[in-house]
């Protein structure tokens, strides 16, 4: 890999902390530097539509960007089919509008209220007038995984031991667990988010986890890959990024 990468971890609606990573990135790699987005652009934080309209209108300018499917942005999809559907992997009590999901917060920033006495056919009712259908599309078209030389990049994790062509997409945006305890090889080193991490960046080795709580309210990460080597890429500059953890 000669050129750079750089990997933006989960958004959640964070347009200030995007903006602001995206500054950093045209410094470091200039304006047609190759951006990868691991997902979740929405829920939680205030400005989901603004986020939605930022990687829409950079991908129309014929920026080098790459925008994969998170979890939270398959619940909005999902929502705004003609018969608005719930994800199956929600864990039972579960929704996209429960409080601790951010459908309210998503809704909210495209001037759709969500009161505890709504039915669900009202609020849909709303969005699909509220919602442009080119963000609708967006959401449609987002890929599961981006793989480029030695790193594969995906929102949540792979089923470790299963061949790329074969993993579901509910694994790769939703899996935890047995990918994140798994401490062995994989065929290219994982760069994900989904699952927040506490302070900075962590390497494993295996795989790199981008996620540091933009969602919860915390910052907002990009890491640069470039020939072999990574990097957290902040206001510091780039600080170099070395695995914690040991293979087996």
């Amino acid at each position: 890999m000669s050129e750079p990468i750089y990997a933006i971890g989960d958004v959640h609606g964070q347009l200030g902390m995007l903006e602001h990573t995206l500054d950093l990135i045209e410094k470091d790699g200039g304006p047609q530097a190759r951006i990868v987005f691991l997902g979740d652009y929405v829920d939680r934080g205030a400005h989901s539509k603004g986020v939605v309209t930022l990687l829409l209108e950079g991908l129309n300018r014929g920026r080098n960007w790459i925008c994969l499917l998170g979890n939270h942005d398959r619940m909005f999809s999902m929502f705004m089919e003609e018969y608005p559907r719930h994800d199956e992997q929600f864990l039972v009590g579960y929704h996209w509008f429960d409080k601790r999901i951010g459908g309210i917060e998503t809704m909210s920033s495209y001037g759709v209220g969500v009161a505890e006495n709504d039915r669900l056919y009202q609020i849909h009712a709303a969005a699909q007038q509220r919602v442009p259908y080119q963000h609708v599309e967006f959401l449609r078209a987002l890929r599961p995984y981006h793989q480029q030389g030695d790193y594969l990049f995906v929102h949540a994790g792979i089923r470790p031991g299963i061949l790329l062509e074969e993993q579901t997409v509910d694994d790769l945006i939703w899996i935890r667990g047995d990918f994140l305890n798994d401490k062995r090889a994989h065929p290219w080193i994982v760069v994900h988010g989904h699952t927040p991490v506490d302070g900075d960046v962590a390497h494993y080795g295996n795989r790199i986890n981008v996620d540091t709580g933009a969602g919860n309210g915390r910052k907002l990460s990009a890491v640069v890959l470039e020939n072999g080597k990574s990097w957290i890429l902040d206001d510091r500059g780039r600080t170099e990024l070395n695995p914690s953890a040991t293979l087996v």
